[in-house]
């Protein structure tokens, strides 16, 4: 690999709130937790952690809230060497993200966007602009749409790869996929994304693909994920078996080693290698961006790729 990348991520930030149970709550129903914690989350945040523990040289352009939890995610940032300088702050709450996690690893997710759906799309390209060079930049559906179009838009502009992870599912803006030079979402997504069909099946994979003109990455939870190659071929990645412990953020970890991997110049297997690697190294830890590879363990994941 060559010198260190420098990634931009227009994107989420939420301060998750999680409550690990033996099972989830009926309607109307209480059930008694067994613990909680406070954690950092988003999934543009999550995604610019990831591709920054891996080594990236990364920014974040975002919009906080002017409270406690606009505070805290700073300060995150600070302490993981995010560049923060197209980071703004409005008045009123930044997002947070209400999270269940049951003994299995599954997770129930309640996002609340806050401040992020102030993000205007003139900010995100006069801050792409003063970021450049870029080699690669990361958008998600949990801020407004019409943002991260603008942002891929001037990204395409000044040379950077753009990856799209469509997370939450939603109908996308047909600007926003035009400028996407990679689509990934996860089964589900893909089905919504697809027309449907809850088979990701290599044809399903390819028609889409065809019909968008974006690269394409389906991640498949437990089973790693699949790739299209230039070849049309699509090729599956497996997942080493592991017990999850918490599946919240596996998702973002992989997108996050993947646009590292493409921002260092590795092949399209080795992007997703990367990706399967941390999203399966991560479901071993609580938490969401605490439980991210890191140190000697980002190491060894990257060992032995090209």
């Amino acid at each position: 690999m060559g010198s260190t990348p420098r990634i931009a991520v227009v994107g989420s930030t939420m301060v998750d709130l999680i409550a690990y149970t033996s099972r989830a709550p009926s309607a109307g129903e209480t059930v008694m937790g067994d613990d909680f914690r406070i954690g950092f989350g988003g999934k543009g945040a999550n995604q610019a952690v990831m591709a920054r523990l891996l080594g990236a040289d990364v920014a974040m352009v975002n919009t906080l809230g002017d409270d406690v939890f606009g505070e805290m995610t700073l300060r995150n940032f600070a302490a993981l060497g995010i560049d923060t300088a197209h980071v703004t702050r409005v008045p009123g709450p930044s997002g947070v993200a209400p999270i269940q996690v049951e003994p299995d690893g599954t997770n129930r997710i309640v996002v609340v966007p806050g401040a992020n759906g102030a993000m205007l799309p003139g900010d995100a390209v006069a801050a792409l602009r003063a970021l450049a060079p870029l080699a690669a930049v990361i958008g998600q559906l949990e801020i407004p749409q019409a943002v991260t179009a603008a942002a891929f838009a001037a990204a395409r502009a000044l040379g950077a790869i753009t990856v799209l992870n469509p997370a939450p599912a939603a109908d996308l803006d047909p600007a926003l996929l035009a400028a996407a030079d990679w689509v990934i979402p996860n089964e589900s997504e893909f089905a919504r994304l697809s027309g449907g069909s809850s088979e990701t099946t290599d044809a399903t994979i390819v028609a889409f693909a065809a019909a968008t003109g974006a690269r394409v990455v389906v991640t498949l939870g437990a089973r790693g994920a699949a790739l299209l190659g230039r070849d049309g071929m699509v090729r599956r990645i497996a997942a080493a078996e592991v017990r999850a412990v918490d599946t919240t953020g596996a998702g973002d970890a992989f997108t996050g080693a993947f646009a590292y991997g493409l921002a260092c110049g590795l092949t399209d297997v080795s992007a997703v290698t990367l990706g399967v690697r941390c999203a399966t190294d991560s479901v071993l830890r609580p938490g969401t961006q605490s439980s991210f590879p890191r140190g000697d363990r980002s190491r060894e994941l990257l060992a032995g790729l090209d």
